[in-house]
């Protein structure tokens, strides 16, 4: 029982869970997952399986995205992220940059919501001079990242441990049940 509970556990512990507002299926066998997290009045990005190859963020109320939050999407082919009142300041260029790498055409389709001499324009034709001074990103999303990651890791330990002590309590509990079979046919007298 611990044994199952603990391989139940092993995808959420490791980040490969749907999060709740959102609808995911698999793209095809080892081809990854889509994500649709679209309509769902979204203000804040959830916690993404690592396995998505599509995802679906259109029609919400994001403002922007945090730094690093899509690095571990490692497989993602197709980001849709229209219809959000994108905030267009220097926490955009994450996104803008990110979206550079993997579609020109996704970008193009995002629109600044604010401020007000930027709305309506497009993330692809944002420049330095438009976003202002943005230097450096936030420090504060690399140790959000940090702990996340701290306590994946944690959670992976504490699976293995369990896993292990159910497989060291089950072989013990079968080398008692066959000994304890053995001495009752030992006491059971033979009559014929």
């Amino acid at each position: 029982a611990v044994l199952g509970c603990a391989l139940l556990l092993l995808p959420v512990l490791l980040g490969e869970h749907c999060p709740s507002p959102c609808r995911c299926w698999s793209v095809g066998q080892g081809q990854g997952t889509a994500v649709d997290c679209s309509s769902r009045g979204l203000r804040w990005l959830p916690a993404l399986p690592r396995p998505a190859r599509s995802l679906h963020l259109h029609n919400n109320s994001l403002a922007s995205i945090p730094a690093g939050a899509l690095d571990s999407l490692a497989h993602l082919r197709e980001l849709q992220a229209w219809d959000n009142p994108w905030h267009c300041d220097c926490r955009i260029l994450y996104l803008k940059l990110w979206l550079q790498d993997l579609s020109a055409p996704a970008l193009a389709r995002l629109r600044c919501a604010s401020p007000a001499h930027l709305r309506m324009k497009s993330l692809a034709q944002l420049t330095g001079s438009d976003l202002g001074n943005c230097a450096r990103l936030p420090p504060a999303t690399c140790l959000q990242l940090f702990w996340r990651d701290l306590g994946l890791i944690a959670g992976v330990i504490i699976t293995l441990i369990l896993v292990a002590w159910a497989l060291k309590f089950s072989k013990k509990l079968v080398c008692q049940l066959s000994l304890g079979g053995r001495r009752l046919r030992r006491s059971i007298p033979k009559t014929h």
